[in-house]
């Protein structure tokens, strides 16, 4: 591009003003005291949700990525719910920290916790282009060939202020999209407090939340326990829940800069 052709720059363009969003010091009772997450929707790209589970409750809404011809894979109502526990796992801690914010499903999972690249793509699609306020994605993928498409979605969301919560992968191995810096990448650590969380000053991986012996929601109405980034990913999600409750509109790097903010770990 030539020195004299600038494509975004504030020239001749009246500046903006911005409301003094940070006017007292940013503590966890200014972030999220007294939130519920109502008014906040937040989405599970995972193996499903078993709905009307006591530890989950109502489910608003509830997708399938479904691979039919030349894997093509497209968008339909679920009704089968969880097919592994997993989905119903994370969603129970949500709710559990956000009690009154609403749940949606997008399964893209089997019932082995595995599944292809392109559901995955098509799961992610659709739940950026519904705009949900927090997306929480407890996995991850390896192969390369779908990170730049992956990278381009994160964006998307970021621009328009969905927060992509990402569970970094549990073996240290490269994969996507937790390692884009336009996500909130979570990693575990094995304290019980339910909202202790740490800023990790070395990324990628941003923030530690609990996700070592931990009883979650199951199939079947039951609980179970167990351990893993999965399970870390979805409390830094519903935190997160509350803060967007309690202060609408805030931009995904705002709401970074809060969680850094009431870290146990800083201040």
């Amino acid at each position: 591009m030539p020195a004299h052709a600038i494509a975004w720059s504030s020239l001749g363009a009246k500046r903006e003003r911005l409301p003094p969003r940070w006017s007292e010091p940013v503590t966890r009772d200014w972030a999220w005291g007294g939130s519920t997450g109502r008014g906040v929707r937040v989405c599970f790209v995972d193996s499903g949700i078993e709905p009307d589970h006591p530890l989950v409750g109502a489910v608003d809404s509830a997708h399938v990525a479904v691979a039919g011809e030349a894997d093509v894979v497209t968008v339909a109502a679920d009704d089968q719910g969880d097919v592994s526990g997993h989905g119903t796992a994370c969603a129970g801690i949500v709710r559990a920290l956000a009690p009154d914010c609403t749940i949606h499903s997008m399964r893209v999972l089997g019932a082995d916790l595995t599944g292809t690249g392109r559901a995955l793509l098509a799961g992610l699609e659709w739940a950026v282009a519904q705009g949900f306020d927090v997306i929480n994605l407890s996995l991850s993928t390896r192969r390369r060939q779908f990170a730049d498409i992956l990278r381009e979605m994160a964006d998307d969301a970021y621009f328009q202020r969905s927060l992509l919560v990402c569970s970094a992968h549990n073996a240290p191995v490269e994969s996507f999209p937790w390692r884009f810096a336009s996500v909130i990448s979570v990693g575990s650590h094995d304290r019980e407090g339910e909202l202790e969380f740490d800023y990790n000053a070395r990324p990628p991986v941003e923030f530690f939340a609990r996700g070592v012996d931990v009883e979650v929601a199951w199939l079947g109405g039951a609980t179970t326990v167990v351990s893993g980034n999965s399970f870390a990913t979805p409390r830094i999600a519903a935190i997160c829940a509350l803060i967007l409750a309690k202060h609408p509109g805030l931009t995904p790097f705002e709401v970074k800069t809060a969680l850094y903010a009431t870290a146990s770990n800083v201040g």
